[in-house]
């Protein structure tokens, strides 16, 4: 028998991308496709879903060229978090998805906030909750369904099953494993809400109809997925109590492993269970986006050489595009702190680095200051964790040991996943 393979399959919003590895974590294949990008006008983000269906059937099929379809035992998902849509009892979508950052449920939003506690994930325009509340579902409507939970039903014929990150966005209390009772003060129809299992978990195998169509064994488990940002997090290697990842993107999200939850709203701070584990963590508005707004992205990879990490600017930068900040410090009217701008445009880039490392320094010493681990080391995730001199200039600020990320895509973190439901086999519907 040919040696076992998992698949992770990430679905975003511009693209599915496929992960295959072994039983010992190695890489043996991947694969991209591109999807259309969501329909906008104004607030509304929808995206159909049959297009994510379509996505994940082409990167299976030439995944599937690259290793032998007999070989893969278990297949995870992950997707966008707080992307909802409404299907009928055999899983047919009555409508369009609404995406992550569809922002129409104002209204919904306030509801929410008269209702829900402080704590909860499922505040704002942007939640699950919000959407699910929006989306006034009539008779038709079985199932509330996330985009991984939708791909999952699709694989195995079974609806209503879903995972605890995912789920928070919902209302989902992660902390004491049920629907909190003050969603019926809402009005939200229990029957729609899905089973929630812990990520990993072996929820079914796949269809017939998947299995002939891929050349997949009929035993093929799939095991509930996760968001991508916890895929994401998963795939950096970061395991244990007091590693974080920093995830250096177009925004700068700080996370790190706790024993138990932290929440604290008016700092930005949430948690996510993380098996018997939790990440704790808050996102900051600067990052990546600010020094693209000032260079090209060719411009800061011919800047990075000049670099000068031992000689500080100086500048007390504080990098945003816009006023408003959420963690570290939680203050909607923050302004961006960018002046004086030296000549030398160097000089100004080195700036912003510094800025945005005090920023990551900060964010790990008010999570430590509520309670979580203070790092003992940090993994760094997007294209910012390619800068050698950033990495010099945060590593003295924060004092611990920077590690380079096992892997840093999220289809990773879902493959990872998939073995964990193999091994487990314990399928739960």
């Amino acid at each position: 028998m040919s040696e076992p393979l998992y698949i992770g399959i990430d679905l975003g919003t511009s693209g599915c991308r496929a992960m295959a590895i072994d039983r010992d974590g190695r890489l043996q294949a991947r694969a991209a496709t591109a999807l259309p990008e969501p329909e906008r006008d104004g607030a509304r983000v929808e995206q159909d879903a049959e297009l994510w269906w379509q996505g994940v059937r082409d990167t299976l099929a030439s995944l599937l060229q690259k290793i032998p379809a007999d070989s893969v035992r278990a297949i995870a998902v992950d997707g966008t978090s707080g992307t909802l849509l409404l299907a009928d009892g055999k899983g047919a979508p009555l409508g369009p998805a609404l995406m992550y950052n569809d922002g129409r449920s104002q209204v919904e939003a306030g509801r929410i906030s008269e209702i829900a506690p402080k704590e909860s994930a499922a505040h704002g325009a942007s939640s699950a909750l919000a959407k699910l509340l929006h989306l006034t579902p009539g008779a038709d409507a079985a199932y509330a369904l996330h985009q991984a939970d939708w791909i999952v039903g699709k694989l195995t014929g079974r609806w209503g099953v879903s995972d605890e990150n995912n789920c928070l966005k919902l209302g989902f209390d992660a902390v004491r494993k049920c629907w909190p009772d003050w969603l019926d003060d809402l009005g939200v129809k229990r029957e729609l809400l899905p089973k929630v299992v812990i990520p990993g978990t072996a929820v079914g195998t796949v269809t017939a109809a998947v299995a002939d169509a891929f050349g997949l064994p009929p035993e093929t488990l799939i095991a509930a997925g996760t968001t991508d940002s916890t895929a994401a997090f998963m795939a950096t290697g970061a395991s244990g109590i007091g590693e974080a990842v920093t995830s250096l993107g177009s925004t700068l999200v700080m996370k790190v492993i706790a024993d138990r939850p932290i929440f604290s709203p008016r700092h930005g701070v949430y948690s996510q269970p993380l098996g018997d584990r939790w990440l704790v963590g808050g996102g900051s508005n600067s990052g990546g986006a600010v020094l693209l707004h000032y260079f090209s992205q060719q411009q800061l990879e011919a800047m990075m050489p000049r670099l000068k990490p031992e000689q500080p600017t100086g500048l007390d930068y504080y990098p945003l595009l816009t006023p408003g900040e959420r963690f570290p410090l939680n203050d909607g009217q923050l302004a961006p702190r960018l002046a004086p701008r030296p000549d030398d445009d160097v000089v100004f880039f080195q700036g912003v680095l510094e800025g945005m490392a005090r920023i990551e320094q900060q964010g790990y010493q008010l999570l430590a200051e509520l309670g979580a681990p203070y790092p003992i080391s940090v993994r760094s995730a997007g294209g910012g964790s390619r800068n050698p001199a950033w990495t010099t200039m945060r590593q003295r600020l924060l004092g611990v040991p920077l590690l380079e990320a096992r892997q840093q895509e999220a289809a990773y973190g879902s493959a990872l996943l998939a073995r964990q439901g193999h091994l487990s086999q314990g399928i739960v519907i």
